[in-house]
């Protein structure tokens, strides 16, 4: 037992010794460790690198941004166009028919109807007719191309006609009015 006693008490005693060694060799470690400096050469490679990097994204966006956009450009119409086909069918069959009528009425009533789904296929895209006339004269919806002498007091600087009819696409001007105003 006196045995086992000295034992522990070198281990003891060594311990100490161990743990000033520990914390010696730790230290030591932790220096070798740490990272060096980056020079100056290997920045300014890391940073042309992550600039040619952007850089190349960048025009990568930009010229996919640029085919998208010549793609839309492109086929913006397409949704009307096909829109339009059954109209021009009907103008094809009213054309076929006609040339075998001797009663004018049918026909006056065909191109009516084609007509209306004409009207009817451009509204339904946004398209809307200009209301100008008794309207007062406003030269961000109208365009005046005649004026004259009103009949009387309430239609000066009024629209007297509507020559030809102006139009919003999704309440936006895309053709004014032509009209007649009165002075």
């Amino acid at each position: 037992m006196s045995e086992e006693k000295d034992e522990l008490r070198d281990d003891q005693q060594q311990d100490p010794q161990l743990e000033g060694n520990a914390t010696e060799a730790s230290a030591e470690e932790m220096v070798e460790e740490t990272p060096k400096e980056p020079t100056a050469e290997e920045k300014y490679a890391e940073l042309n690198d992550r600039f040619l990097r952007l850089y190349a994204e960048f025009e990568n966006y930009r010229r996919r941004t640029n085919e998208e956009r010549l793609q839309l450009i492109s086929t913006a119409g397409k949704d009307l166009i096909v829109s339009m086909l059954p109209v021009i069918d009907n103008f094809e069959r009213a054309i076929v028919t006609n040339e075998k009528l001797e009663d004018i009425a049918p026909m006056k009533e065909g191109f009516h109807l084609i007509y209306n789904m004409f009207k009817s296929t451009l509204e339904s895209k946004g398209l809307k007719p200009m209301e100008a006339k008794g309207q007062a004269f406003d030269s961000d919806l109208h365009e005046a191309i005649a004026n004259i002498p009103a009949p009387d007091k309430k239609m000066q600087g009024k629209v007297i006609e509507d020559v030809e009819k102006g139009y919003y696409l999704n309440d936006k001007v895309i053709r004014f009015a032509k009209v007649v105003v009165g002075q």
